[in-house]
């Protein structure tokens, strides 16, 4: 399983807009958000961790290998949209 902590998720419309962009990449990805922990999983049998990656980039977010994300991001706050805080 592939696991990144995207910091900039803020919303409902963030949840979507990278399940999009992981169902993109590979549309039988299975593809689990969870908003609160800002955690997306992915479970794939052809794609890989940098395609993925590269996939949320493009939607205009930051992915982070849980691995590597071991403090918060400075846009923890951010709002993707303007009207989520």
């Amino acid at each position: 399983m592939i696991t990144f902590e995207v910091n900039d998720m803020t919303c409902g419309h963030c949840v979507s807009m990278i399940t999009k962009a992981v169902k993109q990449a590979d549309k039988d990805a299975d593809v689990s958000v969870d908003l609160a922990t800002k955690r997306v999983q992915i479970e794939s049998k052809s794609g890989d961790e940098a395609d993925f990656k590269e996939a949320i980039q493009e939607a205009g977010y930051t992915p982070i290998p849980a691995s590597a994300a071991a403090t918060p991001s400075s846009q923890a706050g951010a709002s993707c949209c303007g009207g989520c805080h």
